[in-house]
């Protein structure tokens, strides 16, 4: 097996808070220590690599994300740079005349909530791109605006729940006109997307990628394309879910992790379909909810049975009473213990109560949570604040109650929604704009590495220490908080006494940590100039 000594770096590591170097043999970790012991390694390894002061951490997991979605939007057409319906329109058109023999043009990243509620009008989405089929899909994907070219290849559109004349879709006829949308993406199409995904991880330090599949959002083609090209091709591990309540059998089938992931319970905010006990600030009605708890019960039960994890989407409080009582359900029939060991898992939860955080925390329930979220619409003046008021919008995600509990955090993106980057995510958690709801940047980092790695039921990795797969980054930070061996306080630690490795500094005016290598199971995958 190959051999890699790397010294003269920061290496984080419970094993020796003052690490500097590091060894890798096969795909695992063998040793980590300080250079002086390091020397008696180099005599048995077939590459050393010169660190020259860089930061060695664990490499990142994001645990929720969309791949093909991100992927079209890294190469296509990415509407999150505009302000204002013009700009939308002007954009569509400009991207139409780039791409006159595509069948269907996709769009992402639109937000209502950043101009007042406007959006832009069917007449002028047609107007902008004549006779060719258009799907726009709003910033969290909940809602989307199609021409009437895709419209009209939506047979019995009128008559779905969520259908507008002129404006947005949402609900079954969103999801109608995105089938019919992404039906129009060639293999080509598809595959060249979800490699500029992995692409883009493996550039941003992410070693393992959870993708979130399903009937609503994607296909099994989709998923089982995937899933073989991370097979074949090096790059970021995928661990995938299929999101279909009662879709066990299926996500077993197509090598998922889980029926999990994009199981929906509700809707979003932005779009107004959250499931909220009480009635939204801005608009009538509590949102919508698709599932009973006797569903989510079922789901439960039948994945539990059959070894494979379960999971839903859960926003508002509404739909995080749905998957309590569902949860409750199923631990009557299963048992506790055997509910526990399936290590289920809910997405995004931002507004649950005390009484529900301690139910996950007792059941074993992973929250896989998504920091930016609250960087981008939390706040007093935020999106949250206006659909909801902002009493209720200052309580949601209460990322520090969680983990005090001990409710098992996983993090990531959501890509597209918002982008790939984990740096960024934890610097967001660290800086939640309720300061009561805030995490430590190391509880953050940690449930963006081993915490990502565990909610997908894989317990050895995420952490640079002997016999852990050694999947890492190397960085390039411009200050580094480090406790010195002197006992200098380091700044994001509860107890100086503790020995913990260094983290960079992540403060607003301080750049992100530059990555300059990324390997995954012990493969290269990105800076080989200076891994090798």
């Amino acid at each position: 097996m190959n051999a890699t000594l790397l010294r003269g770096g920061v290496v984080h590591s419970p094993v020796d808070p003052f690490a500097t170097a590091l060894l890798v043999v096969g795909d695992r970790v063998a040793w980590v220590g300080q250079d002086g012991a390091a020397a008696t390694h180099v005599d048995a390894v077939d590459q050393v690599v010169e660190l020259d002061g860089a930061l060695v951490t664990p490499a990142f997991v994001d645990a929720h994300v969309h791949a093909t979605d991100t992927g079209l939007t890294l190469t296509g057409l990415d509407l999150s740079v505009t302000a204002g319906a013009a700009q939308v329109a002007d954009a569509v058109a400009a991207h139409a005349a780039r791409r006159p023999g595509e069948p269907v043009l996709l769009g992402h990243g639109w937000d209502d909530s950043r101009e007042g509620g406007r959006v832009l009008s069917l007449a002028a989405l047609d107007a902008a791109a004549p006779g060719r089929a258009v799907y726009l899909a709003r910033v969290d994907v909940h809602a989307a605006l199609a021409s009437s070219a895709l419209r009209a290849q939506v047979p019995g559109l009128v008559s779905l729940d969520g259908y507008h004349a002129t404006g947005a879709l949402t609900g079954a006829a969103h999801h109608a006109v995105r089938a019919a949308a992404l039906g129009g993406v060639s293999q080509t199409m598809r595959t060249a997307a979800q490699r500029a995904t992995r692409e883009r991880a493996a550039q941003l330090g992410i070693a393992a990628l959870h993708e979130m599949a399903g009937p609503q959002v994607s296909s099994e083609q989709d998923l089982a394309g995937l899933l073989a090209l991370a097979r074949i091709e090096p790059g970021p591990a995928v661990l995938g879910y299929w999101g279909e309540c009662g879709g066990a059998s299926t996500a077993a089938r197509l090598g998922a992790v889980g029926a999990a992931g994009d199981v929906f319970i509700d809707g979003s905010l932005g779009a107004g379909t959250a499931l909220l006990r009480e009635p939204y600030a801005d608009r009538d009605g509590h949102g919508r909810g698709w599932l009973s708890a006797q569903h989510v019960a079922d789901h439960l039960v039948a994945c539990t049975r059959a070894g494979l994890q379960a999971g839903f989407h859960v926003i508002g409080d509404g739909a995080m009473d749905v998957a309590c009582a569902g949860l409750a359900i199923a631990e009557a029939e299963v048992g506790t213990a055997a509910l526990r060991a399936g290590r289920h898992r809910l997405e995004h939860v931002e507004m649950v109560d005390t009484d529900q955080v301690g139910l996950l925390a007792r059941l074993g329930v992973v929250a896989s949570v998504q920091p930016v979220f609250d960087e981008l619409w939390g706040g007093e003046h935020g999106m949250y604040a206006a659909r909801l008021g902002a009493a209720r919008a200052s309580a949601m995600n209460p990322w520090a109650a969680m983990v005090a509990a001990g409710v098992p955090l996983a993090v990531g993106s959501d890509a597209p929604v918002t982008p790939l980057g984990p740096w960024a995510a934890v610097r967001a958690a660290a800086a939640h704009h309720t300061p009561g709801s805030r995490l430590s940047a190391r509880a953050a980092f940690a449930a963006h590495t081993r915490g990502g790695w565990r909610a997908a039921r894989v317990d050895d990795a995420g952490v640079l220490a002997p016999g852990q797969l050694a999947s890492y980054a190397v960085w390039a930070a411009s200050e580094l908080v480090v406790q010195a061996p002197d006992d200098r306080v380091a700044a994001w630690s509860t107890d100086p006494r503790s020995g913990v490795p260094g983290l960079p500094v992540l403060a607003p005016d301080v750049a992100l940590p530059r990555c300059l290598a990324t390997v995954v199971a012990g493969t290269t995958v990105h800076g080989h100039d200076v891994v090798g």
